[in-house]
């Protein structure tokens, strides 16, 4: 779970054909517009901006409640003194039509063709050149405040590259052309969605409440945004797309020509993972993995991303094999008293019915359901009981005693629902709760800290509250812990399932310091934690687990991979998760943790190496790996070394390389993405780890792009993202430091490729 963020709505020109035009400078802004309410404040109904800090727009209650301004950077082209304007009345589905119009120093404003406001501004025109952006919601790019974006609905936007009369703006119609004028650029939505009609302004992408209605572009405010790169088609990169088109009539070549550019921009995206699951297209931001279950010999797996045009969802994909995905519709998504959902859990019950638990977002507040009797769970319908818990705030629920004194229990981010002895129960986390009351310098310890609430149910309508579900121990997480995105599952004994442990595993978040977890015994309704571990110690960059339970008796995970390329919005895609791990409990009573044996089926072209003794800072190349996409399995007895590994992703000259190694004399494994390359996050993560006397090292490595995962003796691992930026950072060698290392076998496999694209 991360919280929503609000985004703009951005459309920008293509900058070679804006360079060939005249700076825009005295012009016409046209909107035809209707607030959703009359008390918003400050949002823009259409705005252009040099793509830096200066711009114009047709901005609503910013400085005095319900009026129009031209909006500026800085007031810089705005009248402050606006007591003597009118007020606007129109709301809900009356339009009005509002256009400003600069001239030289002039500034005038017309409301339905009448005058509304003149002033003369101080400062000479802004001029808008190749750079040119074109906002809806917010007043500009960079505006602090989006939440107060430009909440209601517009039928119509228009730039006109000159001064319009008063005459010619009254004969102006939404959806219709001006016989003998030509706007500059141009948003009709009664014909065509999302599609400026001058071919200036292409590629719009969507992102949260925005959506095209009944000939009309839609501002949810909380949430809404819409991206639009500037792609022509002659370069080869994007076309334009109807955003609106028929399901069941012919396909219109822009999409069928955009959708294998697509696809064949994902194939050589150097950084797009070949076999990881990655979100198949559009933003996989926040990308929790949600929703986890297994029936009838599939894997099925949601994941949450930002749909453009919708807002947050619940994709789905299902495997036979943990290898290969199948995509499906997604599975919720904004509607039926929500406005997106967020982080969840799955449950099938013993009719083979499956059940989503979800965090509702905004609208009626709490947790919500959604059930699929299957067989191929392709349709989810959201319950008429929802929210199921309901939240007094933003996921928060409170009580009151009788004395009238207040207490909170969270009401975000449900687990996955478990059965026992005919009753369903559920988790939900505590995020809000510690921000809430948890933060305070005077919180009872009882309120401070990771936690968790367990709710009951008989029938999967009414839950009832039970009790906190465990207690926190000082010496294993601190005061400035939630416990978010809960996975509650029995532990096998062994990776490939079988009898369970009789332990408990407890997968969760803190937002601060990552995926992490409790192994312990669950009776009486209470879990008993005998053990704590962290699956991130540097960052929070391995995130949202999500787990299952298949028929096999294994307990299998997944987690989010947060850090991501810059520039992310722009490349179609994003959202990475780790490889598929097997957990059990070990002999010891702590948490084993392997990928699933599935993934090697992709291994190809199989070479190995035996009893190589490197000296002290030898480096040695291991030829004919495929530097970018393979698996390595070492066995190493350390010897005198105080450090000894890999180095993976290296350039010729070691200019980038990321270091994967175990530290002798701290016992830590140690992941050093430093010099990694121009991108991401340059760290080095060290994860306490161990041997025990006589024992080996057995390292496994995966290489898929701009993904390293580090696996040590099924007791440790570490799994990160690194961005190469030379093309020869394909190198992989071993090393030692500070003494002779043995390396008694050395494996390697080329991977094959198992994204679709």
């Amino acid at each position: 779970m991360n919280h929503p963020v609000i985004l703009a709505i951005l459309l920008l020109a293509p900058l070679a054909e804006l360079a060939q035009l005249e700076p825009l400078q005295d012009k016409t802004l046209v909107v035809w517009a209707a607030p959703s309410n009359l008390t918003q404040r400050a949002g823009s109904a259409l705005t252009i901006e040099d793509g830096q800090t200066h711009f114009d727009a047709i901005v609503f209650g910013e400085i005095a409640p319900r009026k129009w301004m031209a909006g500026s950077d800085g007031f810089r082209r705005t009248d402050r003194e606006q007591a003597t304007w009118p007020e606007e009345t129109c709301a809900g589905r009356s339009f009005v039509q509002i256009a400003i119009v600069y001239q030289e120093r002039a500034v005038t404003i017309y409301r339905n063709g009448a005058l509304y406001a003149r002033h003369t501004m101080p400062h000479p025109p802004q001029s808008f050149g190749p750079a040119a952006v074109v906002v809806f919601g917010p007043r500009h790019l960079d505006a602090g405040d989006r939440e107060n974006s430009f909440t209601g609905r517009i039928k119509d936007a228009r730039i006109y590259d000159q001064p319009l009369s008063r005459e010619a703006i009254a004969a102006l119609e939404p959806g219709k052309p001006a016989p003998g004028l030509e706007p500059w650029a141009w948003w009709s939505f009664a014909d065509e969605g999302l599609r400026e009609k001058t071919g200036r302004f292409t590629d719009i992408r969507l992102h949260g409440d925005v959506r095209i209605e009944e000939g009309c572009l839609v501002l949810g405010g909380k949430g809404a945004g819409v991206i639009s790169t500037a792609h022509s088609a002659d370069d080869g990169r994007l076309l334009p797309v109807p955003k609106v088109w028929s399901p069941t009539g012919p396909v219109p070549d822009e999409v069928l020509r955009s959708t294998r550019l697509l696809r064949e921009r994902f194939l050589a995206d150097p950084y797009r993972p070949a076999w990881h699951f990655c979100v198949p297209e559009d933003m996989g931001m926040p990308g929790d993995p949600n929703g986890a279950f297994y029936h009838n010999g599939r894997y099925h797996l949601m994941y949450l991303y930002n749909r453009t045009g919708s807002g947050f969802c619940w994709g789905h994909v299902s495997s036979a094999d943990l290898v290969h995905w199948r995509h499906h519709p997604d599975a919720i998504g904004p509607g039926h008293g929500d406005e997106g959902c967020f982080s969840g859990g799955a449950f099938v019950d013993d009719d083979g019915a499956a059940y989503l638990s979800y965090w509702m977002l905004w609208g009626a507040k709490g947790i919500g359901l959604a059930k699929s009797a299957g067989p191929g769970f392709d349709t989810w319908t959201k319950l008429d009981a929802n929210p199921v818990i309901q939240s007094t705030e933003w996921g928060i629920t409170e009580f009151k005693d009788a004395a009238g004194r207040s207490s909170y229990i969270g009401s975000a981010d449900p687990s996955n629902i478990w059965k026992k002895d005919g009753r369903y129960f559920m988790l939900t986390g505590n995020l809000l709760v510690l921000d809430k009351v948890g933060r305070a310098a005077n919180a009872p310890l009882s309120e401070q800290g990771d936690r968790l609430y367990l709710f009951a149910s008989d029938d999967l309508k009414t839950w009832n509250y039970l009790d906190v579900f465990y207690e926190r121990r000082a010496e294993w997480t601190d005061r400035s812990e939630d416990n978010m995105c809960p996975s509650f599952l029995p532990l096998p004994s062994s990776p490939d399932g079988g009898p369970p442990s009789g332990k408990h595993l407890l997968l969760f978040i803190s937002h601060n310091k990552g995926c992490q977890y409790y192994v312990g015994d669950y009776r009486e309704d209470r879990f008993f934690p005998d053990n704590h571990g962290r699956m991130t110690w540097v960052d929070n960059t391995f995130f949202a687990p999500e787990a299952l339970m298949d028929a096999q008796g294994r307990h299998i995970m997944w987690a989010w991979l947060t850090d991501n390329p810059s520039g992310e919005e722009e490349k179609g895609w994003s959202g990475v998760y780790g490889l598929p791990r097997s957990l059990w409990l070990g002999d010891d009573g702590t948490l084993r943790m392997a990928p699933v044996k599935e993934l090697e089926t992709l291994r190809r072209h199989g070479k190995s190496t035996r009893d190589l003794a490197l000296a002290d800072g030898e480096t040695t190349p291991i030829a004919g790996v495929v530097g970018d996409s393979c698996e390595l399995a070492l066995e190493i007895e350390p010897g005198a070394a105080r450090r000894c590994g890999l180095k993976v992703r290296s350039s010729g000259g070691g200019e980038e390389q990321t270091l994967l190694y175990y530290d002798t004399a701290a016992r830590e494994l140690v992941f050093d993405s430093t010099r990694g390359g121009r991108e991401g996050r340059k760290v080095v993560e060290r994860a306490p780890f161990a041997l025990k006397p006589g024992e080996p090292l057995k390292l496994r490595v995966f290489v898929d792009k701009s993904v390293v995962e580090l696996y040590a003796n099924d007791r440790q691992a570490i799994a990160r993202r690194v961005y190469p930026a030379r093309p020869d950072s394909l190198g992989v060698s071993l090393f030692t430091h500070g003494g002779v290392a043995q390396f008694r076998s050395v494996q390697t496999w080329e991977m094959m490729p198992a994204n679709p694209y």
